[in-house]
This record gives structure tokens, C-alpha cells and sequence, in this order.
């Protein structure tokens, strides 16, 4: 399930490796190749609560290798459309087979993981490295063989679908039979406060994504490498963060360590902001830890609060809470065109402290046990 996840979000986060190509290539502006981000957020947004409301009511495992496969082909496909509006109509198709992808998926690695941090961590991981993966796979083709080699970034989602195939299989009939459930009383204005923090978080990561390489090599002086390994560093730190979030909520509890990352968040994004020269990349990296140790706590922490709803709850804090963040992308491009890159990153330092105002206060929910899970053994805290 963790490399399966990993071949799916290479997708997600080859939109944003490829802006600074498309700016290159065929000087798109900030606001349009924020765009081309916004096209693969907006369809998935709107699409990913229908998705998580189905996974609730049928199990549905050959989604799994068939959004695998649609993530791949817009993203293989944007680069040789030419014009602007099939560009963004096939980013929309790749965010479609993302959006279909993480409902089901987390409720199969609900199942197999029985809830436990550290395994929910590991499936997250997966998708943190498929972001970290994508920028360096990204350069390795488009820098060489320009945009047009674009075709060649469908091979993950080939082995990715083989991959989910294989997972479905072995998950047996947690991968097939119904949708999991779970005895306890949802509770959404908790879970809807940890869905407005996700969102905080969303927009921070996507605004980043998309033009941290841009402002690396600004503030920097360095040309594509610099920036191709600012995105790098930002994605990367998802490997170490992921794990780590999991240890320390073991240790000290989800809510205290999510509260935490989001006010490290806020001073890591004012010095990558603010701080000029090769600095920048130490807080890129500081950015990204804050970012990334909270990323699958989010996952545990919304099934728990809706027990009844695992495939929904699944579905908001992995996906369409991510893909709402896209939705301001433009915004951020629009104000970088009309005055700096620098001023339009700004806002972004305010959003992580709004997100710990909301979760103020938010109890830790007791863990839920998937159906087919033994009620004896011991789930996460």
C-alpha cells in the first residue's frame, strides 16, 4: 500500500515540478501556471467527497489501480497538449484519478494497519516520498527532453497500479468485502475543526510547492538545480516527518504534537520567506519537518473522530483538504504578478498559526477498531 501510494502522489506533485517548465518553455505567467495547479485541485475537490461517501457504502478495491492509472495519464499528457486549455483539461483528468484514489486507499490501510501511528505512518510516508520523488523525476526528464518527453512520468502510475493490484490481494477481504466500520458516535465539529487546520496546512504546502523553486532561485541567484532541490528538500522532509509524527504521538499524544508542528510551521515559513541566500534551504527543510510531522496524525485523528465514516473522514484529511489548497493557488500568482514573489509568499506565514488557533482544545478521540480488526488487540492511542 505504501508504494502504491507513493506511484499515485509522484502525480501531486509533478503538477507543481513542472510550473517552473511550463514558465520556461512556454512563458506562462505566475497567475497561469498557478493555473495549471488549480485545474488539478479544483475537479479533485469537487469529486473527493463523492468518492469518500461511496468507499462508506461499498468497498471499491479496483478503484485503486484505475485512478493509478488516470493520475498518470494526465500528468503524461500535459506536457505534449501545447495549448493552454488541454493542458489544464489534462491535469484535471490526473487530479480526478488522485481524488478516486485516497478514500479507498485509506480505508484498506485502515484495515490493514488496525489504526496504529506507526503503520498509518508508513502508508503516508509512502505518498511523501512519491512528492519528494517527483521533482527529481520530473528534471530527469523534462530538463533533458523538454516538455514533450512528458509521455515518459506514465511510467510510476504503470507500476503503481500493479502495485495497489497486488495490495488489494493480499489485503484479502479487508480489500474486498464491505466498507469498514466502527462502533462509536461521529463527531464533526471536532473533526470539522481538524479540517479547517488541514486546510490552513493545505494552502501553506500547495503555495509552497508551486513556487518555492521559483523563490529559491530568486533569492539565491541559482538557476534550475537550486530550485529543483528547494522542492526536493521541501518533499523530503515528509520521509523523516511522517515517521517521526507517529513516535511522538505514541509518546506524547496526537493533538499535543499536531498543535506543535503547526507553531513551528509558522516561524519555519517566515525565515524561508524572509531569509535571502543559501540559509533559505535550512528553512525549507524546517518548514517542511513542521508540515509533514502532523501529515498522518491528521488521517487517524479524523477516522477516529468519525468512526461511522472512515472512508469519508479518510478521503477530506488526505485528500480534498490538499486539494483545496490548490484553490489559492492563483491568488498567490495573481499578487506575485502585480507586485513580488516575496509579498505574495507573506500570507502564507499567518495560515499555520490560524490553524493552531483552531485546534485549541480539540481532545484527543478515542481510537476507533475497524471492522475485521481482533477488539483485543491493542490499536493506536
Amino acid at each position: 500500500m505504501s508504494l502504491g501510494h507513493a506511484c499515485v502522489d509522484v502525480y501531486q506533485g509533478a503538477v507543481a515540478a513542472l510550473v517552473p517548465y511550463f514558465v520556461a518553455e512556454r512563458a506562462y505567467s505566475y497567475a497561469a501556471a498557478s493555473g495549471v495547479v488549480l485545474a488539478a485541485s479544483l475537479l479533485s475537490s469537487l469529486v473527493q467527497p463523492l468518492f469518500g461517501v461511496l468507499t462508506d457504502r461499498w468497498a471499491m478495491p479496483w478503484l485503486l489501480p484505475l485512478s493509478a492509472l488516470t493520475a498518470g495519464a494526465g500528468v503524461a499528457l500535459s506536457g505534449v497538449t501545447g495549448s493552454y486549455a488541454p493542458t489544464l483539461a489534462a491535469v484535471a483528468v490526473s487530479g480526478v484519478g488522485v481524488a478516486a484514489y485516497h478514500p479507498e486507499a485509506a480505508r484498506v490501510a485502515r484495515f490493514v494497519s488496525r489504526g496504529r501511528h506507526t503503520a498509518m505512518g508508513w502508508f503516508s510516508l509512502g505518498g511523501n516520498a512519491g512528492f519528494a520523488l517527483a521533482p527529481l523525476l520530473v528534471f530527469a526528464v523534462v530538463a533533458t527532453g523538454g516538455l514533450r518527453a512528458s509521455p515518459l512520468l506514465v511510467v510510476p502510475a504503470l507500476a503503481g497500479a500493479a502495485l495497489c493490484a497486488a495490495a488489494v490481494r493480499s489485503a484479502g477481504s479487508g480489500g474486498s468485502a464491505g466498507a469498514s466500520t466502527a462502533a462509536g458516535e461521529d463527531d464533526w465539529p471536532s473533526f470539522l475543526r481538524l479540517s479547517g487546520a488541514v486546510v490552513c496546512r493545505s494552502v501553506v504546502f500547495v503555495g509552497l510547492s508551486t513556487f518555492v523553486s521559483l523563490h529559491v532561485r530568486e533569492r539565491t541567484g541559482g538557476g534550475e538545480v537550486a530550485g529543483t532541490a528547494a522542492l526536493f528538500v521541501l518533499y523530503a522532509g515528509g520521509a523523516v516527518g511522517t515517521l517521526a509524527g507517529g513516535r511522538l504521538a505514541e509518546r506524547y499524544g496526537r493533538t499535543a504534537v499536531v498543535r506543535r508542528s503547526y507553531a513551528l510551521t509558522v516561524l519555519a515559513v517566515a525565515g524561508l520567506v524572509l531569509v535571502p541566500g543559501p540559509p533559505v534551504y535550512l528553512f525549507v527543510a524546517l518548514t517542511s519537518a513542521g508540515l509533514y510531522v502532523p501529515f498522518s496524525l491528521h488521517i487517524t485523528l479524523g477516522q477516529d473522530f468519525l468512526p461511522r465514516r472512515a472512508g469519508t473522514a479518510g478521503g477530506v484529511t488526505l485528500g480534498l483538504t490538499v486539494s483545496v489548497g490548490g484553490l489559492a493557488a492563483p491568488a498567490l500568482g495573481a499578487l506575485a504578478d502585480a507586485t513580488s514573489l516575496r509579498t505574495a509568499l507573506l500570507p502564507l506565514v499567518a495560515l499555520p498559526a490560524l490553524g493552531r488557533l483552531l485546534l485549541c482544545g480539540l481532545r484527543e478521540p478515542v481510537a476507533a477498531v475497524p471492522e475485521g480488526a481482533d477488539p483485543q488487540e491493542p490499536v493506536a492511542r
